[in-house]
């Protein structure tokens, strides 16, 4: 079990205090709708680049592409869980193929994408999804069917719930409520501590 450390308190406060930053001064700026859209998807991802390990640079760069910030995260699971360049990714997606017809290029079966989450807990938006799970034996889960809503949710409930340090169901109770990158702006300031963690990838 992860023990909720100093530190982790130190990075929470500090990406709370960014995030609420980048509010104020888009809030300034004159547009207001448009500036908690810039800063939802700035602050997630600052997030996203934690939790993947890499600059935050890398993650701008990829959001310069003209991909919704919630698919910014399925670019780089999928992109190292395939071994192959997030930039070639992107130019498939922008090409037409949806998620599901690249994780089946890939070879990239349900197992792989699967966040733990108690038999009888809620998945909210998920729901369909977590039903699939549970009604199949595990080792037949290569054999479920993840649409391209089911992808982006599960690698996005799998970033929030690391990064925030929450639990999934406790991230799905406030999902359905718009899009994963500003539920994650709405969730920055009311993470609870949850020590069972050792899922990342």
């Amino acid at each position: 079990m992860r023990r909720w450390k100093t530190e982790d308190r130190v990075r929470t406060i500090r990406r709370t205090a960014i995030a609420l930053l980048v509010l104020a001064v888009a809030g300034a700026a004159g547009a207001r709708a448009q500036g908690e859209s810039t800063a939802a998807r700035e602050a997630y991802f600052g997030a996203v680049a934690e939790f993947f390990q890499l600059p935050r640079s890398e993650v701008t760069i990829l959001g310069d592409w003209r991909l919704g910030a919630d698919e910014i995260p399925v670019v780089l699971f999928v992109a190292r869980k395939a071994g192959v360049s997030p930039e070639a990714l992107v130019a498939l997606r922008r090409s037409g193929q949806g998620w599901g017809e690249l994780v089946a290029r890939y070879h990239l079966t349900a197992a792989l994408f699967h966040v733990p989450l108690p038999d009888r807990a809620a998945a909210g938006v998920l729901s369909s999804c977590f039903d699939r799970y549970r009604t199949t034996p595990v080792e037949r889960w290569s054999e479920i069917t993840l649409s391209d809503p089911d992808i982006v949710g599960l690698v996005n409930l799998r970033v929030l719930a690391q990064t925030l340090r929450m639990s999934p169901e406790a991230v799905l109770e406030q999902s359905g409520q718009g899009a994963w990158h500003e539920l994650y702006l709405r969730l920055l300031g009311d993470a609870d501590p949850w020590p069972g963690l050792e899922w990342r990838e």
